[in-house]
């Protein structure tokens, strides 16, 4: 005797199910005919269930590559948002999360489905051909169903764990925004920091054309234009620094756009736009609407919920499940003995891989719920330190533009009349365009800290830094 699987859906070789189907139907015609009229049978074909198909609307789009003018260096600028959706379209790590959020979804339709029938063909060899007795053979089909409420459970678990891998999804979506708009700042700092060092080039060399018609004149010390010099070399030393440093950001800005690392890209913004910032108290609602969007606070509660379901179906292990059979065997002798049913039943003795098994899901729930407070616990903590952090950048700014620039502006302007009227040393005004400089870069800086503070708290509320929009007044997304 041997069995063939009835498989439900798409078969990977589907002429095997027409052969089981074509060589049963060939046994029952032929035991009919071998039985002298005896019995008759008659096969009802078991229509198959093809299961529900997974609701794939709720993935998002295949990542398509981004527009190219966006990325053409003959554009004018490259501004930030544009960047972090073309990394979000194009980057391979995102794509291969959001796969793996497809494959979840994929295994609900896996999950809660019946196991494939089983068709049973036997028959006595001996008896083929043989002129003492008809062909003997014996057909049966049979099918198992699972005690009430395990395919239930099995189905809630894969579920939650599709939810729980779309929060993950999600989350690594949110931490690929950030490292992109980290790397564009550090782009636009490395460009503007070119650009200051090539101001104070010219700076200098006008200077020390000044200390050369000063010592010519003989109302400076010969030193005077050497040590312009050797500044100017300092200043022409750090341009080759900063663009070997721009160059190596535009290949690691290349990577998260899967292109060739050699690939130039369009020049960052002029200046970056000036983060609002939420209105004194907003604080306990943002923190509330953390909790609500944070999808990995929400993958951890899925992940508790998949856990109870599966420590409920480890608890159904306990009952048995049902095999309901039939078969036809012609070699009885009395046709009404030939057609048999039969119902069968495991036996689940107690041991420890049930009860085992509860355990196990048992405390699994209780540690993604354990994950869940403690996530909760750091949203609210992000929120109020990246707050912290937003305000005391803006504050930073507001010194730079209404007292440092000024004053170090008005400071190289004093430092160059009183070098031209023999009143103030030359060192003098090296120090002051050195100090104007290092002014002008950190002031930069604290911009570019300013908009990073400004993603982290984006990306504390759950949102996707660089491309959502900012917060109003009341801590609202506009």
């Amino acid at each position: 005797m041997f069995g063939i699987s009835f498989t439900r859906g798409r078969s990977r070789a589907p002429f095997l199910r027409a052969l089981g189907v074509n060589v049963a139907c060939g046994v029952i015609s032929l035991g009919c005919a071998a039985g002298s009229g005896n019995g008759s049978g008659s096969a009802s074909p078991r229509t198959s269930h093809a299961a529900a198909a997974p609701d794939h609307s709720a993935l998002p789009p295949p990542a398509r590559a981004a527009d190219e003018s966006v990325l053409d260096p003959k554009q004018a600028v490259l501004d930030r948002p544009s960047y972090v959706k073309a990394v979000l379209a194009r980057n391979p790590s995102l794509e291969s999360a959001r796969q793996g959020w497809r494959a979840a979804q994929a295994r609900i339709k896996q999950s809660g489905s019946f196991e494939d029938p089983m068709l049973e063909l036997g028959m006595a060899p001996l008896t083929i051909g043989s002129s003492k007795t008809h062909f003997g053979y014996e057909v049966g089909i049979s099918q198992r169903l699972p005690w009430f409420g395990k395919r239930g459970y099995d189905s809630s678990a894969a579920s939650a764990e599709a939810n729980a891998q779309k929060g993950d999804f999600e989350a690594f979506k949110r931490e690929l925004a950030l490292s992109a708009l980290v790397l564009y700042d550090q782009y636009f700092i490395l460009v503007r920091s070119l650009e200051i060092n090539q101001q104070h080039i010219e700076l200098m060399r006008a200077m020390r054309d000044a200390a050369t018609a000063q010592f010519q004149s003989g109302r400076a010390m010969a030193q005077d234009p050497l040590q312009a010099e050797v500044e100017l070399t300092h200043l022409e030393h750090d341009a080759l620094i900063l663009a070997s440093q721009r160059d190596v950001t535009i290949a690691q800005m290349n990577e998260l756009l899967h292109r060739a690392p050699e690939l130039p890209l369009p020049p960052p913004v002029k200046e970056l736009p000036r983060p609002e910032l939420p209105t004194q108290g907003s604080a306990p609602k943002l923190q509330a609407t953390a909790v609500a969007q944070r999808t990995e606070i929400n993958a951890a509660r899925e992940r508790a919920r998949a856990a109870h379901a599966r420590a409920g179906q480890a608890g159904r292990e306990h009952y048995p499940d049902v095999t309901l059979s039939t078969s036809y065997n012609s070699m009885w002798e009395m046709p009404e003995h030939r057609w048999m049913v039969g119902v069968g039943f495991n036996l689940p003795l107690p041991n420890g891989r049930r009860a085992g098994s509860e355990d196990e899901a048992e405390a699994m729930r209780a540690g993604f719920e354990s994950d869940a407070a403690r996530l909760t616990d750091a949203a609210r903590t992000q929120v109020f330190v990246s707050l912290k952090q937003l305000r005391e950048s803006a504050h930073v700014i507001e010194i730079f533009e209404q007292r440092l620039l000024p004053v170090a502006k008005q400071q190289v302007d004093a430092a160059r009349l009183g070098f031209t009227a023999s009143q103030t040393p030359f060192i003098n005004v090296v120090a002051a365009e050195k100090n104007l400089r290092s002014v002008e870069l950190d002031y930069q800086m604290a911009r570019v800290e300013c908009d990073k503070r400004r993603a982290e708290l984006d990306r504390a509320l759950g949102r996707i830094p660089g491309v959502e929009g900012d917060v109003d007044a009341a801590g609202e997304r506009p």
